[in-house]
């Protein structure tokens, strides 16, 4: 099995011309490059998301029993070997290098992931055949994935919405952060941002549990919970990462404090190891959503860079919750973080 770095490596021959597989990925070789996975606008905003997490610290403590370390975590009756899932990606080609299609790194994706015991969110698109191709690889795993509509016009929202229940997935979302993205205000009639009303309709049309990803404060996480949502996803980037917007880090623990226990709380934007993932499971939130980094380990390793990421997070993960005394996500707080 190739190792993680040398995954990477081979990312970097068939990746770009815009994303750098960089060593760590955190914004700042991408940063304004639009197309690619740069950010909107002068790149700062993914930035903050990735230092954020930086800047907290965990407060070891092993004065504790010593037992096995658990991981497991179930999201809807989704039983996942670690609280992390795939966020949704689109365009790989434009964005990330014509070597994948959309449909071939869902086809790659949602089925490693299923053999790695996590689940994958996969993305949408103005091409039908992006969806179309996205439920039949979760047709093919047994619904074990996310599929994630964009905030289409309502009309086009219920039609997707019928397709992707055909997979029969544990879970059905959407990405209300991409309203800003032109090929949605230039529909007819317009899409994009919707109100409680039309949120719950479509969380009525769903008839699965039903998450909002793109929530970035109380008030919207409290507006998500009204419209009837099973659970939201704090993240700034529909697309992409609005500048001048704080980070996710900053803005999760008052959403989780705001509305967790009521709904379930998961958490995007800049996390990339498995202490990331505790802190912010200590934040408050249920899981995380992880982007970039699997799209370099599926164009690098195709199914095994999934395997072998998803290894490496959770051994990150259990290391850090045995040096700060949790043997269990549960029992992973807020005080185990320098400060809080």
């Amino acid at each position: 099995m190739m190792t993680y770095q040398e995954i990477l490596e081979n990312a970097r021959t068939c990746m770009g011309p815009y994303c750098k597989s960089c060593p760590v990925c955190n914004g700042l070789a991408c940063r304004n490059t639009v197309p690619g996975p740069g950010a909107k606008g002068i790149g700062t905003g993914f930035i903050r998301n990735y230092q954020k997490w930086q800047e907290l610290c965990v407060n070891m403590d092993t004065i504790c029993e010593n037992k096995i370390v658990d991981t497991s975590f179930t999201l809807f009756g989704q039983k996942a070997a670690l609280p992390v899932f795939v966020a949704p990606v689109g365009a790989l080609t434009l964005h990330y290098g014509d070597k994948l299609s959309d449909l071939q790194y869902n086809d790659i994706l949602v089925p490693a992931c299923a053999d790695a015991g996590i689940a994958a969110f996969t993305g949408d698109g103005t091409n039908p055949a992006v969806m179309e191709g996205a439920v039949g690889a979760l047709k093919r795993s047994g619904g074990c994935g996310v599929p994630t509509v964009k905030p289409w016009n309502m009309e086009a929202v219920r039609e997707k919405l019928e397709l992707v229940k055909t997979a029969d997935p544990f879970a059905i979302a959407m990405d209300i952060d991409a309203a800003g993205l032109p090929f949605l205000k230039n529909m007819t009639p317009p899409a994009g941002s919707k109100t409680v009303d039309e949120l719950r309709q479509i969380v009525e049309w769903a008839e699965k549990p039903f998450l909002l990803k793109g929530i970035m404060t109380v008030q919207g996480a409290k507006k998500a919970l009204e419209a009837g949502a099973s659970g939201i996803v704090v993240s700034n980037h529909g697309g992409r990462v609005l500048d001048q917007c704080p980070a996710t880090a900053d803005v999760l623990p008052a959403i989780v404090d705001a509305v967790g226990g009521r709904m379930t709380v998961l958490v995007d934007g800049g996390i990339r190891t498995g202490m990331d993932v505790f802190k912010a499971l200590a934040l408050g939130a249920d899981a995380v959503l992880i982007g970039r980094p699997f799209v370099n380990m599926v164009y690098g390793g195709g199914a095994e860079g999934v395997k072998v990421l998803v290894e490496k997070l959770k051994s990150e993960l259990a290391d850090t919750m045995a040096m700060c005394g949790a043997h269990t996500l549960s029992e992973i707080k807020r005080s185990m973080l320098y400060g809080f």
